[in-house]
């Protein structure tokens, strides 16, 4: 009887008590991190009103709050949020797709990726910022010179860590389907791209973070819209309100960009398995 609820997917006491303990664990960090959130705004408040924190430099929730409602209600924020999120979404996708594809180049050429190791080297260590006079003279003051920006900042890393994934595939695996007949392309298809996939999705996560600050310093340098200008235009007219209110923007939507790629990832990694 017990197998046949087992078989029949019926959950037995104990494991009913696991779920529970553990949803209760879920909500129990989810509530902490919220209370942590509120006392960090309420101590910031309560600071800037008692004198204890610069409201001029460091501004306060309820001016932040303010200014939010403002640019909500006539259409600005949501108008600068939607160019910066469209430039780092697209600079996320070219990077992770570049990026693969030149590790499947190198991993494919033992030759090639010897000739290119330095120059990988180089370019990684480079500052990426100081590429920006580059980029806007042959690309313009605009949306190409931003996503390429973002693009420079994530093509290196993702390059580096999917083709080290690629490479450190187990070599047995690789022998085996070599003493079958096995061409390097079946190779790659049938034992290095599986094995490599978590590291690939994982990168994803990455790269996010990586095509954020590439948009945010190309909007810096160039941009005349966008969540990067609130913020360089906040500065000069010593409006720090919009600056704070800029950061905040950029935190939560980063946030849930991330999150949105991350259960990307569980559910091609479920899939897969």
């Amino acid at each position: 009887m017990k197998t046949n609820l087992l078989t029949r997917g019926a959950k037995t006491p104990d494991h009913a008590a696991f779920l529970r303990k553990k949803r209760l664990t879920t909500l129990g960090i989810i509530a902490t991190q919220l209370l942590i959130a509120a006392l960090f705004l309420i101590g910031w408040e309560i600071g800037a009103r008692q004198g204890f924190v610069n409201s001029f430099i460091f501004s306060q929730p309820s001016k932040v709050w303010g200014q939010f409602l403002t640019m909500l209600s006539d259409g600005t924020l949501l108008h600068h949020t939607w160019i910066t999120v469209w430039e780092t979404v697209v600079g996320f996708v070219l990077g992770t797709v570049a990026g693969t594809l030149l590790a499947v180049v190198i991993w494919a050429s033992p030759v090639l990726a010897r000739v290119l190791d330095p120059y990988i080297v180089i370019f990684n260590s480079m500052p990426k910022v100081a590429l920006g006079p580059i980029f806007i003279v042959a690309f313009g003051q605009g949306f190409l010179s931003i996503v390429m920006m973002a693009l420079a900042i994530s093509v290196v890393i993702t390059t580096i860590v999917v083709y080290t994934s690629f490479r450190d595939v187990d070599a047995n695996m690789i022998k085996l389907v070599h003493t079958f007949g096995g061409s390097r392309w079946q190779v790659f298809q049938k034992v290095v791209f599986p094995a490599a996939l978590p590291t690939i999705l994982s990168t994803l996560k990455v790269n996010v973070g990586l095509s954020w600050v590439g948009v945010i310093v190309g909007e810096f340098l160039v941009a005349q819209a966008g969540l990067g200008y609130l913020i360089i235009y906040g500065f000069q007219v010593f409006n720090l309100t919009l600056v704070m209110l800029a950061l905040f923007v950029i935190l939560i939507v980063s946030t849930i960009m991330y999150h949105a790629v991350a259960f990307f990832e569980n559910r091609s990694l479920k899939w897969r398995n």
